[in-house]
Parts: C-alpha cells; structure tokens; sequence
C-alpha cells in the first residue's frame, strides 16, 4: 500500500456522543467493518444513529445523528446501535436497483441496501411515504427536511414518554402529520438539532462554560461541584457554568459531558479541547431548551396523524 492509498484510508468516526475520533479503517485492522452501510457514511451524508431494543432501565433517548463513521455502540451502552444512511450512493450504471421497503406511519423510515463503488446517489425513503407526503401537503418535501422532521419527533419527550415501552423493544415507529405547516415547524426544530449535535450551530458562537483556575489542565479526577456549578478536571482547574441538569443529561448509555471528560483522563486538555468541551455542554444546555419546545408540537402531530399506505 504506497502512501496515497494510505491516506486515503484515514477517516472520522462518531465513538460516543460529541466525540469524534481519527482512526484507520481497513479490513485487515477491523473486525466488522461493515461497509454495506459505511460506505454510505464515507460521502456527503448524515444518519440517523440509534439501537432496535435497549436492555439498560434508563428513561429512551438513544437517538443521535452522524455525518461519518459510526461506532457501534456510540449511543447505546449493552446494546448495537444500527446507523441509518439518509443518501444511499450506488454506481451511475446499477440502474436503482437496490431494495427498498415500505413504510407506515409508525415504521421506521430507514433500510440499509448493499453497494459497491458509487458516484449516485438517491434519498433511502420508503416511496409509500414520499407519495403520501405529496399527496397530503401538494409538495415534495426535500429528503433532509423528513430526516430533520424525524429527529424532532425522536428527540420529544413526550414522544419518548408515550412509546417507552415499544421503544425498549424495537425501533422508533416515526408518526407523521398531514399538516404541512406543523411538518415544517418540526422540520425546522429537527434541522436546529442536528445543527447543534455537529457542533456547527451559530448558537455555539458563545459557550455557558469557562475554563477557569490556575491549574494544569490534565484530567485527574472529574468530580461535579452542584453548588458553584462546576466541574472539576483536577484539584485546581475547573469548567464553571455547568448547570446541573447540563452535567446530568444523558444521550443513550452515556452522561454525555461526564463521559466525554473521563475518556481524557490521565490526558492533558488542549486548548482545542477545552473549546469543544465547552461547545458540547452549551449544546447540550440548547437541547435541553429545546425539547421543551418540541413536546407542544408532538401532541399536535398526535390529533393530524397521516395515514401511509404500505
């Protein structure tokens, strides 16, 4: 393998909420490369991460979006997680052969299809939905508005309250409305989250956290200090302006700042490090706030339900 070829094999991937890692992927180093899928994720793209049953007691919310690689439990701690490609590339001569299969107002919106070299590519959406969306809303929503509408819906407490129970079993079964305002407003919010989750939002432009102390920045002992709301890396070298249900919040398996911080431990923090750490807990601050928004939105959706025929 001569360096161009080497090069090339060196790539991104999603290990755990917030936290992006470099790694070499070829098959004679990893065990399950699954390229039937991550080829997809290797071009311009985003998926839909999230497991089909979750074994931990945790309340759901096993739901994250990637732009590459995908590890396989990024989300989910006990459990596989699948990654659901929104663009599926194929070669320009395969004619669109690949499968497809049909979709219900509560099944899930994704399938996987196996390819090889691509230069296409065409939106993996059941055509049951796209036919039914037009035909309710006499437009032809844009692939990346379904996928944003969807995150929005996955990412509504009250949406996580009421499937708990399915949601422990099987994927997320997605409603839909027939009400095209209410299906741009979700759009709009899911397209807020996704922005926020890729750390490329606006809102991220000034961070809730500050790095203060006079400390090293090595990570010795994350500890959270409720009181000044603080998070201490070391004795003397801490994160201020954490509030607590910040520090708390869980995205599947993992604590996600608790977790991203401890990944680093033994580790010094670069700057670049500390200015993503700050990034990810003023991401999760926004989340927070906007799932609040999300759940008056979901009971709407609940009283305009669209039927999609299979």
């Amino acid at each position: 393998m001569d360096d161009e070829e080497r090069n090339k094999r060196y790539t991104q991937i999603l290990y755990r909420p917030f936290d992006i890692r470099h790694f070499f992927y070829h098959d004679a180093l990893i065990e399950r490369a699954r390229r039937e899928v991550m080829q997809h994720m290797l071009r311009a793209n985003l998926g839909l991460v999230l497991p089909r049953r979750v074994e931990t007691a945790i309340p759901w919310g096993h739901a994250f979006v990637a732009e590459g690689i995908v590890e396989h439990v990024a989300v989910s701690l006990k459990t596989i997680d699948y990654c659901f490609p929104l663009y599926l590339y194929e070669k320009s001569d395969s004619g669109g052969s690949g499968r497809r299969t049909g979709f219900s107002r509560y099944q899930p919106m994704f399938v996987f299809e196996p390819a090889a070299a691509y230069s296409m590519r065409h939106a993996n959406i059941s055509s049951n939905l796209l036919i039914s969306l037009l035909n309710a809303y006499k437009k032809q929503p844009a692939p990346e508005e379904i996928f944003h509408y969807v995150y929005a819906i996955v990412y509504s407490n009250m949406y996580r309250n009421k499937y708990a129970e399915f949601l422990k079993t099987d994927f997320p079964r997605v409603p839909f409305t027939k009400d095209y305002k209410l299906f741009n407003k979700l759009a709009e919010k899911g397209e807020e989250l996704v922005e926020l989750h890729l750390l490329r939002s606006k809102k991220l432009v000034k961070p809730i956290a500050k790095c203060e102390g006079s400390g090293d920045l090595r990570v010795v002992k994350v500890t959270y200090d409720q009181n000044k709301t603080r998070v201490h890396i070391n004795p003397e070298k801490w994160f201020a302006g954490i509030p607590r249900e910040v520090w708390e919040y869980q995205i599947g398996g993992y604590q996600v700042s608790e977790k991203w911080l401890k990944d680093r431990k033994g580790r010094e923090l670069s700057s670049e490090e500390v200015a993503h750490f700050a990034r990810v807990v003023t991401a999760v601050a926004e989340t927070i706030s906007m799932q609040r928004s999300l759940d008056d939105l979901f009971a709407e959706v609940e009283t305009s339900l669209l039927e999609v025929g299979l």
